[in-house]
This record gives C-alpha cells, sequence and structure tokens, in this order.
C-alpha cells in the first residue's frame, strides 16, 4: 500500500470519527457546559484517554505490529503459507499473559479509584467535596473501559499487520456514536445525572469496540484462543518494549494530564473544560494526519531498513515529512487565526456561555502554535522503532515533559489556562527537535533539496490562507448568534474558504503540483 493510500484510508475514518466527536461535544457543551459536573467527568475519562493514545495508538503500533510482521514473514520464508499460524500463535500467548493481568488491572484501579483522582485534582480545592465524589464515581464507572480498549488494541494491531487498517481506524466511531446517542435520548434531568450517563457510554463503547475487531478477526481468518499465561521468550521480549514505546508516543497524552492535573488543582471552575474543549480541536489534525503519517510508514520504513535499501528509507521519511508540514501547518494557522469564531460556533449554546467560548478560544490558540510538533513527532518516532530502537524515543518524551512540567508551573499563574496551552506547544517542539537531531547525527534523517524548497512554499501557502482567514473570521461572527444550522453553513464556507486560499496558494507558489499528487496515488511504496 502506497504511503499517501494508506494515509488517506486511515485518515478518512479517524475524520468520520472526528466529525462524530465534535458532535458528542457540541451536545455535550450544550447539556452539560464547563462547570463542575463536566470538569468531574473529563477528569474521569482523562485516563481511558490515556490509555487509549499509549496503546491504541501507540505502543501496539510500534512494538507489537513488528514483531507480528516479523514472526509472519520468517515462518513463510522457511515454510510457505506457515506464517499467518505462527504469527497467531504468538498472538495468542500476548492475549493469554495481557487478559488476566488486565482483569487485575482494572479492578486494582477501581477500588482506588478515590486516590487517583485526588492524586490528578488535588480534591478539587475550588468545588468542594461534592464535585470530588462525582468525580470519584465517575471514574469507577469508566475504569472498565482501560482493559477493554487494551484489547481493542492489541486485535487492531493483527489487522494492521494484515494491512486491515480501516478496521481499528473505524473502531472510535463506536465510542462517539454510543456517547451521542446517550446524550440525545438518555441523559438525565441535570448536568450530573447526564454526566453520569456519559461514563456509562463510555465503558458500553468499549465493550463494542471489542466485540467489533473480534468479529473483524474473525472474517479476516484469525481467530485467537486463550490458553494458561505463559512468559514466553517472544512475549518477555515484546513487553520489555512495549513500556518505553508506550511512555514515547505518549508524550503529548502525559503532558496534558500533568496540565489538566495542575488546571484542576490551582485553577477556577471550568478551566478543567476550557482545556478539554480546545484539545478537542487541536487533537483533530494530530489524528487526522499524525497518527495516518505514522502508521502508514512504519511497516514501510521497517521492510525498507530490513531489505538494507536504506537510500528508499531515507526517501520514505522525506516524503513523509513533507506530506505532514502540507496538510499540519495550514491547520496550526487556522486554528490560531480562527479560534474564536470556531469554538462561538461548533460550542457556545446552552450551557456553554460567551464566557467559555473567549476562554476556550484563547487556550486553542496557544495550543495550535505546537499542532506541526505534535504531527511530526507521530512521523519522526518511526524512524526510531522500524530500527527496534524504542528506548532513544522515551528519554527525549522525558526531557519533553520535564519541560512541559516546568513550563506549566512558570506560566500557569500569569497566564491561567492558557499557559497550559503554551507549554504543552512549546514542550512538543522541544521533542520534535531531539527526535530530528538525534535521527540526523545518526544518519537516518537528511531532508533533501525537494523537502528543503517545498517549505518556504508551503509556509507562504499557510500565511496567505491565515490573512484570509483572519477577515474571514470577522465577517463569521454575526453568523454565530444564529440557530445551529446558521453557524455551520458559516463555519462551512469559513473553513472551506481557508482551505480553497491554501490549495490555490500552494500550486501558484509551486509547494505541490496536481502531477506529484497523483503520482503519489500511483507510486507503491
Amino acid at each position: 500500500m502506497n504511503l499517501l493510500r494508506a494515509v488517506s484510508t486511515i485518515g478518512g475514518l479517524t475524520l468520520v470519527s472526528r466529525v462524530l466527536g465534535m458532535v458528542r461535544d457540541i451536545l455535550m457543551a450544550r447539556y452539560v457546559g464547563a462547570g463542575m459536573a463536566s470538569d468531574a467527568f473529563l477528569i474521569a475519562w482523562r485516563l481511558p484517554n490515556l490509555f487509549r493514545a499509549l496503546f491504541a495508538e501507540g505502543a501496539f503500533a510500534a512494538v507489537f505490529v513488528p514483531m507480528f510482521n516479523r514472526k509472519l514473514a520468517e515462518a513463510d520464508k522457511d515454510a510457505p503459507g506457515t506464517g499467518l499460524n505462527v504469527a497467531k500463535a504468538f498472538a495468542g500467548q500476548v492475549l493469554s499473559v495481557l487478559v488476566p493481568f488486565l482483569v487485575l488491572f482494572t479492578a486494582l484501579m477501581m477500588l482506588a479509584a478515590g486516590p487517583v483522582v485526588y492524586a490528578m485534582t488535588g480534591g478539587f480545592p475550588d468545588g468542594g467535596p461534592e464535585k470530588f465524589a462525582l468525580a470519584r464515581h465517575l471514574t469507577i464507572i469508566t475504569f472498565p473501559y482501560l482493559g477493554l480498549i487494551s484489547l481493542v488494541s492489541l486485535l487492531g494491531g493483527i489487522l494492521n499487520s494484515l494491512n486491515r487498517f480501516w478496521v481499528n481506524a473505524a473502531a472510535p466511531i463506536l465510542l462517539n456514536i454510543c456517547m451521542i446517542v446517550a446524550l440525545l435520548f438518555f441523559r438525565g434531568d441535570n448536568e450530573v445525572e447526564t454526566a453520569i450517563t456519559q461514563a456509562i457510554a463510555v465503558t458500553v463503547s468499549g465493550a463494542l469496540q471489542l466485540l467489533w475487531l473480534i468479529l473483524s478477526c474473525r472474517a479476516n481468518g484469525v481467530v485467537l484462543k486463550l490458553s494458561r499465561p505463559r512468559l514466553s521468550p517472544d512475549v518477555k521480549a515484546m513487553l520489555m518494549l512495549i513500556a518505553p514505546a508506550a511512555i514515547g508516543q505518549g508524550a503529548i497524552q502525559f503532558n496534558l494530564l500533568i496540565s489538566t492535573s495542575l488546571a484542576a488543582r490551582y485553577l477556577s471552575e471550568g478551566a478543567v473544560s476550557w482545556i478539554y474543549y480546545a484539545d478537542r480541536l487541536n487533537q483533530l489534525p494530530l489524528g487526522l494526519i499524525g497518527i495516518g503519517v505514522g502508521t502508514a510508514i512504519l511497516p514501510m520504513l521497517s521492510r525498507q531498513i530490513g531489505g538494507g535499501d536504506s537510500a528508499a528509507a531515507l526517501n520514505t521519511q522525506n516524503r513523509a515529512l513533507e506530506l505532514a508540514l502540507l496538510l499540519a501547518l495550514p491547520a496550526a494557522v487556522a486554528l490560531v487565526t480562527a479560534a474564536g469564531p470556531i469554538i462561538h460556533g461548533v460550542f457556545q449554546y446552552g450551557a456553554f456561555t460567551a464566557e467559555d467560548t473567549l476562554a476556550t478560544a484563547q487556550v486553542l490558540a496557544a495550543f495550535a502554535c505546537g499542532v506541526p510538533a505534535y504531527v511530526l513527532i507521530k512521523v519522526l518516532t518511526p524512524g526510531f522503532y522500524a530500527r527496534a530502537d524504542t528506548k532513544t524515543p522515551v528519554r527525549l518524551a522525558l526531557a519533553a515533559m520535564l519541560v512541559n512540567l516546568v513550563g506549566n508551573l512558570v506560566l500557569i499563574w500569569p497566564l491561567g489556562p492558557v499557559g497550559v496551552g503554551v507549554a504543552t506547544a512549546l514542550s512538543a517542539w522541544v521533542n520534535v527537535a531531539l527526535l530530528f537531531g538525534v535521527l540526523y547525527k545518526r544518519g537516518h534523517i537528511e531532508p533533501d533539496g525537494r523537502l528543503i524548497a517545498k517549505l518556504w512554499r508551503i509556509v507562504s501557502a499557510a500565511a496567505l490562507m491565515g490573512i484570509a482567514l483572519w477577515f474571514g473570521g470577522h465577517l463569521a461572527e454575526s453568523w454565530m448568534e444564529g440557530r445551529l444550522e446558521h453557524r455551520i453553513a458559516a463555519l462551512a464556507v469559513l473553513c472551506g474558504g481557508g482551505a480553497a486560499v491554501y490549495g490555490l496558494a500552494t500550486l501558484a507558489l509551486g509547494a505541490y503540483r496536481l502531477s506529484e499528487i497523483k503520482g503519489m496515488l500511483r507510486r507503491k511504496a
């Protein structure tokens, strides 16, 4: 599968999921707002989201997929046609160890919900015991999702190894559907009751996602059976690699966890919700671009490096950087210049006030300064994982997390929630600089003439789009006070107009040509 087509498959389904996620967040803002109940639910949901990012989009993709592929390829080389059975046997060993661990871990975390919430929030000094009790209750409800989504990640990794990217990419759609259904049909009479239905919907969605992956694996000839847990040499090797891979891949989520915890401790009520809603929009380019490109290039790089074709590996890395910047830079500019109209049009309704809009837009603009960095992290780390190096990204991620922690502690007092966004963006750029520097020093990445020549053209095109969005945003504001359909139409025109300006600018400046895009669609990796 070629790079652009693989990215399009993953990104397209991720787009569907994120659009449904936006619908969910619009309903959340309307029925729960940005207050006590919202803050409590978002704290309870932070850990499931963290584990999803660490495993579903991180460790299993970085560690399990290459090992599964290597088992398959080696067996087929020795005895053609036996590869899948050998790889499935390895996956069954992993499953037999993973299930009892997840059961025990989930039970312990549910029992420890109170201390966990206190550690994250300091007991919500602004909200008192009622807010803390609600967050603890919601956390107990959502914790089973951790185990369910981890099993989903394992099965999704198998299907990714078989180039069935779309199945795993489609699974999060079920999460958003469950939460939307809960908000529309099962919400309570007040914000607290509605938050509880959302927590239940999260766990229900985990069960449905697991069922979806089990059925999809069966349809592709993969049926795993539980056996007595045994730490085979292969399983031990995988477990040794998973922890550092998870930390390396989850740096952004760890940073956000730190930021959310500090906001819950030291900022006024509503700050956790402002950060959440801003991050939801901020994470959209990461989901559509970064995860798509990172997932697609890992098997490509692994094959090229394994085959000794270092020139092809360098070209793949450069084209991935090129594609990531082409898509991420305009996304960053759009979120910075049009943050106000976007937040107003999407969220300001019902319980979500004008004050909430202003605060959330400011946080979003700060977060968005790091959008290219968030994407580039996902593009650069496969350069390490394809070479079986999971330790270096961890060390670099830890350094970036230290920058984030210090930045939060320094900036949260003078800037409030905006300081959280600034610190997160800064730490992401530090991570990118460190990843790129190490890869460059080792000779594993070297920007070619094409990448360098296109970079300034992409920046110029994004700047022209930003100017257009700045003026367009002011014109669109008058439409944001109307009905929801008017807001959606105004946002569609604003975003569509910005995309059109960027597209025309890239062609006019030579950042990309139609022939190059067609070539990428045809060319095999």
